[in-house]
């Protein structure tokens, strides 16, 4: 039996067992007294609270700090499946090698983020090393800047984290199918409800995608199977459990590099293969979580909430290598000509295991007009990666020779590898204990202060370190809607490793402490509008290769910059989604002249993004919406030599609601990078330096039926 049959086989079970299960939960005589499941308080539309923001569940109008909430009903109505797609809606987010067909990766605030860390489900850590589905998750947000209270260890960017799909209270049942010009075919499921005891409720999510990207011949496929349960134990006491698994194999794009080292490639095709061997594999990804939490509430004004969440992932990464001219002795580089050096990379059965648990209590004191939010608790995070000594072209990673010569314009085949992938054992494992505290105290006169300390406690096996992370911040409301606040506060992150060429490599740096300064405001100025701004500094400890070829820390990075947010309806039937920022990111301290002052790579100073949406009112239904982004240039290696252009990327789509036989039917269609500009949307100095050309023009259209 063929894997797509054998998924195929699989969707049409579970849909028939969904479909049971909502027949049964709808038919029962059985009746219980209804219970409305209430644990994460999420707005469905415009996303009022965020799972990463406060503890104490404090809506993001109070919240001091930037957070940006992309909602489900934004990722179906612009044909989202990608948190790659999903991103460009927030200025402040940019792609950070982040290569088709590969683990998605990506930067915040300037910062890279650390596939090890900087992703979470449900405030809980995963790890970002596979393609993260959507759709089982409610919502996506973005916490911008240093999140050492609430989450530990982290990038000091920000943190991306998924909200996954609850049980819905009422029975729903909604199939997408999609389809692209370039053959993508794509389906998926949603069905939710109650059974006949309204304690227990389910919610089921599975998904399957042909995939067909725009760069030629990176195929691929993935299926999602998806369920969470609740269970209201009593009006006090709720349990949740969620349990996915997610496949991914598609042939990975490895990205250009400069022309003799100095200048950027011309007169390419963005659909341009460079993994295009006939010995290339697809990279193959498997992954799973599964998910507990306890919701308990101790009386009116306290509970307690404890929470775990096991991850497993599997990967076997091969890719037809685009690295360097020996012909010129460049290392990285392409040739003059086009030419460039392909290396058989190889690394099967990876394996990565991530526990991931919470325990806390938050409660409300009241004393006059004084106000207490305070919450404590414990977190542990704990990681074990398994891998054997990778091959690269036909030797080893660290003693490796090309496999022969291929070039951008004119692919050659060359001979792949014989040997393999080194015996896989436990080569790396670390652990995160914290204990947490935080204070909210309302003053009075619109007044808060949120203080808060976090004490982490690292152990990897080359290093033990304790750190605190303190997060102070004041917030004060002149009016009801509005509120300005102020914010100090203190990040960890993980220390990086040392590159393939540096005389120390695969060492991994101890972790280093950033801080950031923030003051914004925040505005609803109606019930169906928002603003929001933000000025902030962040300052980081630079880790880069030195004169003497070592990778080691040496001065800071320095960020500043200026966000600013809307969302909402303009009139009654005109909504707009806009996002700025405005970054100046410089390298200082490092005692080289040619850093200290120099831009930090693939790092526009302005971008932005602005989508509308115009219900038509001459026809019902009819929703016309599009999207305009923008990026100015930005410096692609660290002496800024290279300079990469400034783009603009406009989309445009159409969506239709119609009743069906009492079922609501949408359509959807969309034009991606409608006026087919050739752009560089990723430029990076990582692994020797690579640069991915944006999409293309692409043609997208799905119909969602809503029994």
């Amino acid at each position: 039996m063929t894997h797509n049959n054998l998924s195929t086989m699989t969707i049409a079970c579970l849909c028939g067992l969904a479909s049971c299960a909502t027949s049964f939960a709808q038919t029962s005589t059985k009746t219980t007294p209804e219970i409305v499941i209430s644990a994460n308080k999420l707005n469905g539309e415009r996303g009022e609270f965020s799972a990463v923001s406060s503890w104490s569940e404090e809506p993001l109008l109070q919240t001091p700090a930037a957070i940006s909430v992309i909602t489900r009903q934004q990722m179906q109505d612009l044909q989202i499946r990608s948190t790659t797609d999903a991103v460009k809606l927030d200025a402040s987010v940019s792609d950070a090698y982040n290569a088709v067909g590969y683990a998605e990766q990506f930067s915040i605030r300037g910062f890279a983020l650390d596939n090890a860390r900087s992703y979470r489900k449900d405030g809980l850590i995963i790890p970002g090393d596979g393609a993260i589905p959507l759709e089982n998750k409610e919502q996506i947000d973005i916490l911008k800047g240093l999140a050492g209270l609430q989450l530990g260890l982290a990038a000091p960017g920000g943190v991306i984290n998924y909200v996954t799909k609850r049980p819905s209270v009422n029975p729903l049942m909604s199939v997408v199918f999609g389809v692209s010009e370039r053959g993508t075919r794509y389906v998926a499921l949603d069905v939710g409800g109650k059974f006949a005891d309204a304690r227990f409720g389910y919610r089921i999510n599975l998904a399957n995608e042909n995939l067909r990207s725009y760069v030629k011949d990176a195929n691929g496929e993935r299926q999602l199977v998806s369920v969470a349960f609740d269970w209201q134990i009593s009006p006090a006491a709720l349990l949740q459990l969620d349990m996915d698994t997610n496949q991914k194999s598609q042939l990975s794009q490895p990205g250009f590099q400069l022309i003799n080292g100095v200048s950027l490639p011309v007169g390419i095709d963005p659909a341009t293969m460079l993994n295009n061997q006939p010995w290339s594999k697809p990279v193959s990804t498997h992954s799973s979580n599964v998910g507990l939490r306890f919701d308990y509430q101790l009386g009116r004004d306290w509970r307690a909430v404890v929470a775990a969440n096991l991850h497993h992932f599997q990967r076997d990464d091969y890719a037809a290598f685009p690295y360097g001219c020996a012909s010129a002795e460049l290392f990285p580089g392409f040739c003059a000509n086009g030419n460039y050096d392909v290396y058989d990379y190889q690394s099967t059965n990876e394996s990565k295991q991530l526990f991931a648990s919470q325990a806390f209590i938050t409660g409300t004191l009241r004393s006059g007009s004084l106000t207490q939010s305070f919450t404590a608790g414990l977190a542990t995070n704990r990681r074990r990666d398994y891998f054997g000594d990778c091959v690269y072209g036909t030797m080893d990673c660290y003693g490796s020779m090309s496999n022969g010569t291929s070039n951008i314009y004119r692919p050659v085949v060359v001979p792949g590898s014989t040997i393999s992938t080194g015996p896989v054992m436990l080569q790396r494992s670390d652990a995160e204990r914290a204990a947490f505290v935080q204070d909210i105290i309302g003053f009075g006169a619109g007044v808060k202060l949120h203080a808060g300390l976090r004490a982490s406690r690292i152990e990897r096996d080359t290093y033990s370190q304790s750190a605190l992370l303190p997060n102070l911040a004041l917030v004060w409301n002149p009016q009801m809607h509005w509120s300005v606040y102020g914010a100090y506060s203190q990040g960890l992150e993980a220390g990086g490793i040392a590159p393939l060429g540096t005389k120390n490599v695969t060492q991994q740096l101890s972790p280093n402490k950033s801080r950031q300064i923030e003051a914004g405001v925040k505005a609803d100025i109606r019930a169906d509008w928002n603003v929001s701004a933000a000025l902030f500094a962040i300052h980081k400890p630079l880790e880069i290769t030195n004169a003497a070829n070592y990778f080691a820390r040496s001065g800071d990075a320095v960020h500043r910059g200026l966000e600013l947010s809307s969302q909402g309806k303009l009139t009654r039937d005109l909504h707009i989604s806009a996002s700025m920022a405005a970054l100046n990111a410089e390298q200082q301290g490092t005692g080289d002249r040619a850093l200290d002052g120099k831009r930090v790579t693939n790092v526009p100073k302005l971008k932005s993004t602005v989508g509308l949406d115009y219900d038509l009112p001459q026809l019902a239904g009819l929703h016309v919406n599009g999207t305009w982004q923008y990026a100015s240039d930005k410096a692609f290696n660290v002496d800024n030599s290279v300079i990469v252009p400034s783009y603009h990327v406009f989309n445009l789509g159409l969506r239709y609601g119609l009743r069906v036989a009492g079922s609501m039917l949408t359509l959807r269609a969309g034009v991606d990078n409608v006026a087919n500009q050739f752009y560089w949307r990723d430029v990076t100095p990582a692994l020797g330096g690579y640069l991915f050309p944006g999409a293309p023009r692409t043609y997208k259209a799905t119909g969602q039926l809503d029994f």
